[in-house]
């Protein structure tokens, strides 16, 4: 059978739909639904309300010919307010546009050698297609290094710390063109972080990259260079939440716990391979850290992440609010973490202990979004599952008598996001409130 237009197919879908209402409707309405039935949005039509202008661009700078190619130094800069890479960090694709290979690499490996049966000789690093390379570890001998690699794959976001939002390597490419006009530029960009949630734009040819010296005495510039842009959407990244949040407060013996199920539920046998019990005699130690399969304590809400948000106390003039971030993933230590807050009344925030802050703009005409993130050398690794996985912040507000209630759940967040990631938040009806 022949296949249907996919408009004629739309069409008829919603012909019943459309067809009582006929009369009432102008032509161009009628349209205007067609189009809007007929039309698939991509997932990279995403918006992020909170960050509309971050992304990860990836700069490649052609530094050197080669007799065969060139030499070049990829950058990979995260320009995004609270995203980060965290472990066991990046890894870059792409394919090339012929049959190029890479001879040498400092800063970054690839993950695979691929068929270079075709050489005789010197045997090219990888001869894929379609290379993937990954950072290399701090440990890594300075005779492998260049400036700004070997991180382990981590790079935090601009806000937290833009001393280490970027990560190089270098490559030296042969197969390939020796002048600007003969050079194959790659295609088919791909970033994990570790997992999806990235989609990487066409490279485009910039104005050559400027470079000044340790002195600042001499500028020299790129041979060449090219622009790859790759945005965050969430349609791309991982379905089930990673985290949630309870509330409680000091005026109200309930607790909002995590809902049931937020990240997942627990199977129907007595003994759960897909958690582990905190009791059990078989706990796992600091052994197997930062893999992107996540081994978390048996719980009502299977999260790896619990944050708890609690009304502490409510002064004549002011107001303190506790949050605890719990770590229960046995197999992950959160290095560099942030949480980002909605709530109302940050435009009265006084002073926040335990944490640096930051006011991040958002579509409200007032400041009620803030970053909060570990102090280095404190607090900014939430250690994995167990006695050492818990990190305390506190926040002190001004209150403003004329919004100010802690009635009706006003002094409870609106949303929590823990590493970018949206928490699920207790229903409203199970807020604890006051009579």
């Amino acid at each position: 059978m022949a296949q249907r237009p996919l408009s004629l197919l739309c069409l008829e879908q919603n012909k019943v739909l459309v067809s009582p209402i006929m009369s009432f409707l102008s032509k161009s309405t009628v349209l205007l639904l067609f189009v809007l039935c007929c039309t698939s949005f991509t997932s990279t039509e995403a918006y992020d309300a909170l960050d509309p202008n971050g992304n990860i661009t990836i700069k490649w700078d052609v530094v050197n010919w080669t007799p065969d190619g060139y030499v070049a130094v990829v950058t990979i800069y995260n320009y995004q307010q609270y995203r980060h890479i965290e472990a066991p960090g990046w890894s870059l694709g792409w394919t090339w546009a012929d049959n190029e290979v890479i001879w040498s690499m400092f800063g970054g490996q690839t993950t695979g050698q691929g068929d270079c049966s075709r050489f005789k000789g010197n045997i090219p690093r990888c001869c894929k297609k379609n290379p993937t390379v990954v950072d290399l570890s701090p440990r890594t001998p300075h005779n492998q290094m260049i400036a700004n690699c070997c991180k382990g794959g981590l790079i935090s976001s601009m806000v937290q710390d833009p001393a280490n939002a970027a990560s190089s390597f270098q490559l030296s490419v042969g197969a390939a063109g020796t002048t600007n006009e003969t050079i194959r530029i790659p295609k088919k960009f791909t970033l994990k972080t570790p997992g999806p949630g990235y989609t990487c734009g066409p490279a485009k040819i910039v104005r050559p990259t400027r470079f000044i010296s340790a002195d600042k005495r001499r500028v020299t510039q790129a041979l060449m260079t090219w622009n790859i842009t790759c945005t965050y959407s969430q349609f791309l990244a991982p379905k089930a939440p990673t985290c949630c949040v309870s509330l409680s407060s000091f005026h109200n013996k309930t607790i909002a716990p995590c809902p049931t199920c937020s990240c997942g539920c627990r199977r129907n046998n007595t003994v759960s391979r897909g958690c582990v019990d905190p009791k059990s005699p078989h706990v796992p130690g600091p052994g197997q850290k930062n893999t992107i399969t996540p081994l978390v304590q048996c719980t009502s809400h299977m999260c790896p992440i619990k944050i708890q948000w609690h009304l502490k106390l409510n002064y004549k003039d002011y107001w303190r609010a506790t949050i605890i971030i719990t770590n229960l993933n046995y197999h992950m230590n959160y290095t560099q973490w942030n949480l980002v807050v909605q709530h109302p009344n940050f435009d009265n925030l006084t002073q926040v202990f335990g944490s640096k802050y930051k006011a991040l703009p958002s579509l409200s005409t007032t400041n009620d979004t803030a970053m909060l993130w570990g102090i280095k050398h404190y607090n900014d690794v939430l250690m994995q599952a167990g006695r050492h996985g818990k990190v305390h912040l506190e926040l002190l507000f001004r209150k403003d008598k004329a919004t100010f209630t802690s009635k009706k759940g006003w002094a409870f967040p609106q949303r929590i996001y823990f590493n970018g990631d949206r928490c699920v938040m207790p229903p409203p009806d199970a807020y604890p409130l006051v009579a």
